[in-house]
């Protein structure tokens, strides 16, 4: 898909490298549907595949990042078989995943209420920042469900222990508490100091390697959970000598001996 045939989000690309992605459903706080679904997965996997992308932003238009499930596409499931349900489910743990496992930089800018899938979507970037006045919730269990898809992604985010207090209380929790647990890295008190944070942030991607940033994620990804033991020693040490072989890291090191810019830096 291209932008003209998106509805419900915006997509755009500068000429720099960056993609701005926004959730378009304003009228239901850019809540989840399966065409939001459908049109998130394509518009991530595009992005995957664009070298000349170096980083995305993820926004919501209106006054809210995103509620989380629709309550119409709720409705509907209830009506589904059991096997409907898992592919519906199945979709959005697709376009989750495909989100968390993009080789570019990913930024959330969250404001209103992030809820949910909303929440989720959060977790699954590598950097959120949120406006003060966010209310972010869990809310499942008040349904009588669980917040199983989006659950992977969040416990990497905030821990197990955390997960577990917020996924069984779904108490309502501020930017600032966010901020606390690691569901977000950064809090801005107006649009002007989150601008502020998203430059700056912008200007960190562009002065780094775009393959070495996939390869850190890609390396967090492996690492994490792991025994520290030889096996892991050894694994990490291959790394970074592949690293140092690779045309990045050469002219990393030659443009820092040199004292000049590398090649990749804006």
């Amino acid at each position: 898909m291209r932008d003209s045939e998106y509805d419900l989000i915006k997509f755009d690309a500068t000429r720099a490298g960056v993609a701005i992605v926004t959730l378009n459903r304003p009228d239901v706080h850019n809540a989840f549907n399966a065409e939001l679904i459908a049109e998130l997965t394509d518009v991530f996997t595009m992005i995957a595949g664009q070298s000349s992308i170096r980083m995305m932003i993820l926004r919501g238009e209106g006054p809210s990042f995103s509620a989380g499930a629709d309550l119409a596409w709720m409705k509907r499931a209830a009506t589904h078989t059991r096997e409907e349900n898992e592919e519906d489910a199945e979709r959005l743990a697709e376009m989750l995943q495909r989100l968390y496992e993009m080789p570019q930089m990913t930024l959330a800018l969250v404001q209103g209420i992030a809820m949910g899938g909303g929440a989720g979507l959060v977790a699954a970037c590598d950097v959120a920042i949120a406006m003060a006045s966010t209310s972010f919730r869990f809310s499942e269990v008040r349904l009588g469900l669980t917040p199983a898809t989006i659950s992977p992604f969040v416990i990497d985010a905030i821990g197990p222990r955390w997960a577990r207090a917020l996924f069984v209380t779904a108490e309502s929790f501020d930017a600032a508490y966010a901020e606390r647990i690691g569901l977000v890295q950064y809090v801005a008190q107006t649009s002007d100091e989150m601008a502020e944070m998203e430059e700056n942030i912008a200007k960190l991607v562009f002065a780094a390697a775009p393959g070495a940033i996939a390869d850190s994620k890609k390396l967090v990804r492996d690492v994490a959970g792991r025994p520290i033991d030889r096996e892991l020693a050894h694994k990490t040490a291959r790394r970074i000598a592949a690293r140092r072989a690779s045309a990045e890291g050469k002219e990393g090191i030659a443009a820092f001996l040199e004292k000049r810019p590398p090649s990749w830096k804006a």
